[in-house]
């Protein structure tokens, strides 16, 4: 379970400075502040993260109003603090050199070579530090003919195949490439890197030296074509869009019900005569046609048709109360309020709300955040949820603080315009 106590978590005392922005670097970030490491975000003064203005829809406050602040953001910033400086300036510069001197781990996501002006790329912090993880998030990798091009998310869907094998043929309504409804290479791309950073991590408890771990949204994007990938790699053929149909599995699709649809998930040829049997169909079961899963696959154009005739005659949840005790997969195709609003989704604790910070004020008029927990459950140390995402520099002078500077240097800071 998720926990909002004092509980230290599995990366207790790990120190993180956070110079990335948007989705992929920061979900890596915010994995690692769950597992309990100090996570510092730094931010652009004035405008902060990309994603702080990426709405609507905006945070509300106390009365319900909307605010400014956009709720994307939220989704990947929990349990760091914040802090705004000019890394463009050089007192900017020397602060996050200061900071890179009693970290951990760095993660960052600009272009190629983009913070060797700054002094603040690999070498030059690793010089400085070399017991420090620098995880580098590109589009395209260090190297390459394409290292220096800005990489988006739904630009490496659509590169890495991963559109031309989403969404309906061509030749149904509404056929074309699709993107998946989330940034999905972001994620996974911010899952990749906190598992190579915590492998570094490893490493370092052997060796005492940090590494550079050079991430890419391209290679990744290959990576998670999985099945689809291998397949190709197999045979030489392409696969194409197959809409909610699984290419190697049937019937693995949605159905249409009596009340709207289903999602029925046949993974072998015993659940398959276990559905047959309740659907008052077992000649489907023995039918040489249908008996295995090679089989149904090829004659997915006559099997799928005879069931849609059978599924409409039931409700969903008719559908679901019949399949549940007789191990097949079966279930209903939710909205996120739906989602949100099942029965085990909320015995499980996934939706939390947690206080700005200490106090539950940070100035902007919000008090709590409500966000998805992180699903890590480890039992000894489970993640632990101290904070809602930050305000915008919210803990500027706090950190600072931290690193020996009194009042009087902050202030000439401020009034410099570094921070």
């Amino acid at each position: 379970m998720n926990s909002t106590s004092a509980t230290p978590g599995a990366l207790a005392g790990i120190r993180v400075l956070d110079l990335s922005r948007v989705l992929a670097g920061p979900w890596c970030t915010q994995m690692l502040a769950d597992l309990g490491a100090d996570v510092v975000k730094v931010e652009r003064p004035g405008l902060g993260d990309d994603t702080r203005q990426w709405g609507p829809p905006f945070l509300k406050d106390a009365q319900g109003n909307d605010t400014n602040q956009a709720s994307y953001f939220t989704a990947c910033n929990r349990n760091k603090r914040s802090v705004t400086i000019d890394m463009a300036t050089p007192e900017g510069q020397a602060l996050i050199k200061q900071m890179a001197l009693q970290a951990d781990i760095v993660v960052e996501n600009f272009k190629v070579g983009g913070l060797k002006q700054y002094g603040l790329d690999h070498e030059s912090l690793r010089a400085l530090n070399p017991r420090l993880i620098y995880c580098s998030v590109t589009g395209f990798g260090q190297d390459g003919p394409y290292a220096e091009r800005a990489g988006y998310d739904l630009m490496v869907q659509a590169m890495t195949g991963l559109m031309s094998i989403t969404g309906h043929a061509d030749n149904a309504p509404g056929g074309g490439p699709m993107r998946v409804g989330v940034a999905v290479i972001d994620l996974f791309t911010g899952l990749y890197a906190s598992n190579a950073i915590l492998a570094a991590l490893n490493v370092r408890h052997h060796t005492g030296k940090g590494q550079h771990i050079d991430m890419a949204l391209l290679d990744v994007g290959m990576a998670v074509l999985a099945n689809q990938a291998a397949g190709f790699l197999a045979t030489g053929q392409a696969p194409g869009r197959m809409g909610n149909s699984h290419p190697s599995l049937a019937p693995y699709q949605d159905f249409p019900t009596q009340d709207g649809n289903m999602l029925l998930a046949i993974g072998n040829d015993g659940q398959f005569q276990r559905f047959c049997a309740a659907a008052g169909q077992p000649q489907w079961a023995s039918d040489e046609r249908f008996a295995t899963n090679t089989l149904r696959v090829k004659h997915r154009a006559e099997l799928i048709p005879a069931m849609e005739a059978v599924t409409r005659t039931r409700t969903t949840a008719d559908w679901i109360a019949l399949l549940e005790d007789k191990a097949v997969p079966c279930g209903p195709i939710n909205t996120i309020a739906q989602a949100f609003d099942d029965a085990q989704v909320k015995a499980r604790g996934l939706a939390v709300s947690l206080p700005r910070w200490k106090d539950g004020e940070a100035g902007d008029g919000v008090t709590h955040i409500t966000g998805v927990a992180s699903p890590l459950r480890l039992s000894a140390t489970p993640p632990v949820l101290r904070n809602a995402p930050p305000a915008l520099g919210q803990h500027t002078d706090e950190v600072l603080r931290e690193l020996g500077l009194d009042a009087e240097r902050i202030a000439a800071l401020r009034a410099a315009k570094a921070i």
